[in-house]
């Protein structure tokens, strides 16, 4: 009767156990597969769910367009010794008569030796009138000022040269390995040949973007795109403010993969086979490949091309499915762009759910036999 009565027991405390179980559930990465697919439009959920292919991954592949304005690729390279506002001059003029218009009686030259270049860029000389200094050099400002001049006084002559002032300078800050002010010199007069002469960027070139801040204006580029774009290679101006930063765009991935992280892109196009690679791969004891998913909330008009309709407003929590299994998955998920914010979850294979149950019961057994085995030899 002791015998039945401990097998009695057992038999209620297994059943206790899987009701557990089953009412508990056991610890998972996440949702599966069917519990995504509750959550779609389609069953009253809120999300679309929506199975890639070819057109979707035309229609998704959207990548931060950077480039420069035509303003920044037009504008004309500046000499070494371009005059700019606040600079300091010194004209000498030399006239071919004894009584000049600057010159006193048996002098044949002036000297003005402080002329300073105002706030919009412009000399006043007696004779020649206001003249435009800043944007010129010293030699194209003695040309204006000799053309004025000789409609009044024969044959005369000028010398500019600056007395003070840096000229045309660029500020360079970020992620640069040379930090500071820059002159704007013969070999220096372009953003390449500035960032070269400023140590390079200190980061990646792959994710590196390059902010160019002139005035008002702000605009950026990928660095890469500098040598393969060579209209992006502008030229600069005095003043201009360079800055390198790191991509700031991440992406996060969960589930049955390598690591679960959120992660910085490392280069400018990333795809879902890329990011799945950059957490070490799905799970060879976990994953299931027929279940990649990636949750994103998608603009409007990128859903109204994937949805084919153009009834929603507004942006769409959108869900795409990729099956690794099917014989072109693997090239859907090489095309398929991942974007900034987007999370990529893999579901856990039906086994494995299956494994952790058995082992949980299996292990439950073997500690309640352990017991019973010491009651027993305690009796």
């Amino acid at each position: 009767m002791k015998i039945q009565g401990s097998r009695w027991a057992k038999s209620v405390a297994l059943l206790a156990l899987v009701s557990v179980l089953a009412s508990c559930g056991l610890p998972r990465v996440g949702p599966n597969k069917r519990e995504i697919f509750r959550g779609s439009v389609q069953k009253e959920g809120d999300a679309f769910v929506v199975s890639v292919n070819d057109r979707v991954t035309r229609a998704t592949a959207v990548v931060p367009a950077l480039g420069f304005s035509s303003k920044f690729i037009n504008a004309g390279q500046l000499g070494s010794d371009t005059i700019r506002p606040g600079d300091t001059l010194g004209l000498t003029i030399y006239e071919n008569v004894e009584d000049g218009l600057l010159s006193g009686t048996g002098v044949n030259s002036t000297s003005l030796d402080e002329v300073q270049v105002d706030g919009a860029g412009f000399i006043f000389v007696p004779y020649a009138g206001r003249i435009r200094a800043a944007g010129n050099s010293p030699e194209a400002i003695r040309r204006i000022i000799t053309q004025k001049l000789e409609e009044q006084t024969p044959d005369p002559q000028v010398m500019v040269r600056r007395i003070a002032g840096d000229g045309a300078t660029v500020t360079m800050t970020g992620a640069i390995n040379g930090k500071g002010v820059f002159a704007i010199e013969r070999p220096t007069r372009t953003l390449t040949a500035m960032i070269a002469n400023a140590g390079g960027v200190a980061i990646d070139p792959e994710v590196a973007r390059v902010k160019v801040i002139r005035g008002n204006h702000v605009e950026e580029v990928w660095y890469a795109d500098l040598f393969t774009n060579p209209q992006f290679d502008i030229a600069l101006r005095g003043g201009d403010r360079i800055f390198v930063e790191q991509d700031t765009r991440a992406f996060t991935v969960l589930g049955a993969t390598g690591t679960q992280n959120r992660l910085p892109f490392e280069s400018q196009t990333l795809t879902a086979v890329e990011a799945i690679a950059q957490v070490g791969g799905l799970s060879a004891t976990a994953a299931d490949p027929t279940g990649v998913f990636v949750f994103r909330n998608e603009p409007e008009e990128i859903v109204h091309q994937v949805l084919g309709r153009t009834d929603l407003i507004g942006a769409q929590r959108m869900i795409y499915v990729l099956d690794l299994t099917e014989p072109n998955g693997l090239f859907l998920a090489r095309d398929f762009i991942i974007r900034d914010g987007d999370t990529v979850y893999v579901t856990e294979a039906p086994y494995a759910q299956f494994a952790k149950v058995l082992t949980a019961v299996t292990g439950t057994l073997g500690t309640a036999s352990s017991i019973d085995s010491l009651t027993g030899s305690g009796s």
